[in-house]
């Protein structure tokens, strides 16, 4: 214990003494530990679960119940929800008198609705509901003015509204704003909350988690899962208190996602040990003098070992408990502004268990950086240290051997872990080459410093003296390879997957079409839908559509199969004439209409078609299914990614069927402040309009998150490792400016150090990152059997992290100052 309670000291002393040295291991070691640790505890905090969302969700109440549409099949489950659509018979709406009568003596309901308020040219949420009553406690807290009354409002922070502005609902009477209420978690809601509010038809956009109209119940006693089938039989979705509260059981464990944990806990740990290596190597050079003299007293190579070993227990220890305070306040103090710009938060919460095993994780990762040059200084001679010379650094000939090994098994591990559900297994044979390039690293800085004597003499100095110092530039170098290899790989792996999502995407309806629908109804009401329907689109030509039906009166809905993307999908078939055909293609096709004429099915979807054949099945949630097989052609739709089938009203009559008009399509666009929602279930509550808007995604902007970090990872290591060297190079640029070389090519001198370290960990790391990229790309957008994986390379972000981030760090390499201290000449 006395010879490690030595080394600690000696440790402490020596990290005080060198305390820009100390500084920046305590960086290099504890930014990953922070950010980590950040992002934990930020994600813990922004985490609401059920429990904790609870008052915002049913205030005070015991229950919310939903009312479902007509014709709606409603089944709950204690481990989530089921419910299909389709019915003919419209469920009847219950009154607040049955609605009690179910809940039992003593429950007391209030109405509670949500859905869309049009304001202009956006769509806000709405809450119908009085916040006056105690049942709504805890819904939404008031930040100013009070809480509305009839034909008043109140509004979150988000909506930009003072009490006595006006709220202008589009197609309503003016609403005035009384007050600024805000939800407890979600400080970003666009909200307008009022007892009476002109809601969009929630028909029209029904969940059971987002829009529907319904009541907040207090009741005598808990709705518990034994009252749910009779409430749902009622058709009323129910979420009640004691549902919520109910102790979910534990998730069993995942042997993947496991292995995926493990891996990024390797990439972590392997990063910061090559980050702050280079630190520690340099920090060897200047003490070998002093390591040698305590070896000449009698230390022992264990001695020497203990030593600096010590240097990267006390400096991990201390970077990991520093970088483990900031990243749980930086976690806490931002969660509430990162909530304003999207998502929601709660009360501080720290995972103890995680952020206890990264910052446990930054320290063992101090110590492993200092593991090689303890290795070395019990490996000096001490006799060469005290007489002044440089010790010889031996070369390991099986080095090269064992990474090209490592390399080989983990490509062989890629290959297999391609075929395999899942990107954990991809990550760990990643772990492996990584491992197998850092091991081969020293080799790789070896023989590219073989082209040192073909450029200029600023470079030639700086590459040499990056081979000759060949530890410390083999760990930045292989830092930035690590850095390359998983921001390349996640690029790709991201960018495929938003690639095959859109060529992915399949509409029945070419973009820019809108579709009026309407349910079940008569003639008559039918009619006078129509009528409404071209009095809003006045010039606007319309393509009908039908239903069918059989002689029982029963509605029936025409199906095929088929795969789409290793799925096996099902589509409605249309039905319609040469006006709805000309619209899906967006022009007139002979063939097309020629094969509609004669009886014949169109067919948009190559994969439906057997041997000119469609195969039907008719399905009605009250009559028998039926199958059937029909002649079809294939046609060309009026855009890339469109799908769906065509079929003539003679085709479904001749199987048995009755038509009926009920669908109208035109290709028209409602612009922002369009009321044709609300004036058409104004006329009847059944109808559904819904407007094609095509693919609306964009990639990912996470990606250039990654840029962002990896320019941070790569230009922050590189920097130190040229810091490093600039300090170890302090003779030879001595001798340089006594020669009379300008400061502008000692600064060309520091910066060949960063552009040699960064562009050759780049070009190494793309290879790596290019390998596990594809090889992500596979789990990530393959979606069933016989679907093709989609690899898409994003060559902009490809390109910004191979050539960018050199260039970054070489730039500012070459602003650093490189003003030498003056010395002094000795007096003859």
């Amino acid at each position: 214990m006395s010879a490690v309670r030595a080394a600690l000291r000696i440790a402490r002393r020596n990290a005080w003494r060198s305390r820009g040295r100390s500084a920046l291991i305590m960086v290099m070691i504890g930014l990953p530990v922070l950010v980590i640790t950040a992002m934990l505890t930020l994600t813990e905090t922004m985490n609401v679960t059920p429990q904790e969302g609870l008052a915002a969700e049913l205030g005070a109440a015991d229950a919310r119940l939903v009312q479902v549409p007509a014709g709606t099949v409603l089944h709950q489950q204690p481990n989530g929800t089921g419910w299909t659509t389709g019915g003919d018979a419209a469920a009847p709406r219950l009154s607040a008198a049955e609605v009690v009568e179910l809940l039992g003596p003593g429950a007391r309901l209030i109405p509670f609705s949500t859905g869309v308020l049009r304001l202009g040219s956006e769509r806000v949420d709405a809450r119908e509901t009085d916040l006056r009553d105690p049942v709504t406690r805890g819904m939404r807290t008031l930040r100013e003015g009070r809480f509305p009354t009839a034909g008043e409002v109140a509004v979150t922070p988000a909506i930009g509204l003072r009490p006595g502005d006006l709220l202008r609902p589009s197609g309503a009477a003016p609403l005035t704003v009384v007050g600024v209420v805000e939800h407890p978690h979600r400080p970003s809601l666009r909200e307008v909350v009022g007892p009476d509010l002109p809601l969009a038809p929630s028909d029209a956009s029904w969940s059971v988690f987002e829009y529907g109209t319904g009541w907040l119940a207090d009741t005598a006693k808990p709705v518990s899962w034994t009252d749910v089938p009779a409430l749902n039989k009622a058709g009323l979705f129910v979420t009640s208190r004691t549902m919520i509260t109910a102790r979910v059981p534990a998730a069993p464990f995942d042997v993947r996602y496991a292995v995926g944990i493990g891996a990024m806990v390797i990439m972590v740990a392997l990063e910061t040990v090559l980050l702050a290596g280079p630190a520690f190597a340099v920090g060897l050079r200047r003490r070998r003098r002093e390591l040698a003299e305590i070896a000449a007293q009698g230390g022992s190579a264990g001695h020497l070992r203990t030593i600096v070993l010590a240097d990267g227990l006390v400096l991990g220890g201390a970077a990991a408990l520093v970088a483990t305070v900031l990243g749980i306040g930086a976690g806490a103090l931002g969660a509430p502004f990162v909530a304003r710009w999207g998502g929601q938060v709660g009360a501080a919460a720290v995972p103890w268990a995680p952020v206890l095993g990264v910052a446990a994780l930054g320290l063992i990762a101090g110590v492993v950086a200092a593991l090689v040059p303890a290795v070395q200084a019990a490996r000096q001679d001490t006799a060469t240290v005290l007489a002044g010379r440089a010790p010889a650094v031996a070369d390991r000939p099986g080095w090269p051997l064992a990474g090209a090994v490592l390399v080989l098994a983990g490509l062989g591990a890629t290959v297999v872990a391609w075929r395999q559900p899942g990107s954990a297994w991809v990550w760990a044979s990643a772990v492996l080459v990584m491992i197998g390039l850092v091991v081969l690293t020293p080799w790789l800085v070896r023989h590219t410093g073989r082209l040192a004597a073909r450029l200029r003499l600023p470079l030639r100095v700086s590459v040499r003296d990056a081979v000759r110092n060949q530890s410390r530039t083999a760990s930045a170098v292989a830092a930035v390879i690590a850095v390359t290899a998983t921001v390349v790989a996640v690029g790709i792996s991201t960018y495929s997957e938003y690639m095959d999502r859109r060529n992915a995407y399949t509409s029945a309806r070419p973009t820019g079409m809108l579709a009026i629908w309407g349910g079940p109804m008569g003639d008559a009401a039918w009619n006078k839908l129509r009528a409404e329907a071209a009095r809003q689109l006045p010039g606007v030509p319309l393509a009908a559509g039908y239903h069918a039906k059989d002689a029982q009166g029963h509605r029936y809905a025409l199906r095929y199969t088929m795969r789409w993307n290793g799925i096996r999908t099902r589509r409605t078939a249309a039905i319609g004439d040469q006006a709805l055909l000309r619209l899906l293609q967006g022009r007139h096709d002979p063939p097309a209409a020629a094969a509609l004429a004669s009886g014949k099915a169109v067919v948009f979807d190559p994969a439906a078609l057997r041997d000119g054949k469609l195969a039907l099945r008719a399905s009605s949630t009250s009559g028998p299914p039926r199958k059937l097989e029909v002649p079809a052609v294939l046609a060309t739709p009026a855009d890339q990614h469109q799908g769906g089938a065509l079929l003539p009203r003679a085709l479904v009559e001749q199987a048995g069927f009755s038509t009926a008009e009920r669908q109208l399509y035109a290709m028209y666009r409602p612009p922002a402040d369009s009321t044709i929602w609300r004036d058409l279930a104004k006329v009847s509550s059944r109808v559904t309009v819904a407007s094609e808007e095509g693919y609306r995604n964009v990639p990912d902007p996470s990606l250039w998150g990654w840029l962002g970090g990896a320019l941070v990872l790569v230009v922050g290591g590189t920097l130190a490792a040229t810091r490093l060297a600039a300090a170890d190079m302090r003779p030879e640029r001595a001798t340089m400016a006594a020669i009379g070389a300008p400061p502008g090519t000692l600064r060309v001198i520091v910066a060949g150090q960063a552009l040699y370290i960064s562009g050759l960990g780049a070009l190494v790391g793309l290879a790596a990152g290019m390998v596990t990229g594809v090889a992500l790309s596979r789990p990530t957008t393959t979606h069933g059997a016989g679907d093709p994986a989609t690899t898409a390379i994003p060559w902009p972000f490809v390109i910004a992290v191979v050539a960018g981030l050199p260039v970054l760090a070489t730039v500012a390499a070459l602003i650093t100052r490189t003003r030498l201290p003056l010395t002094g000449r000795p007096r003859a």
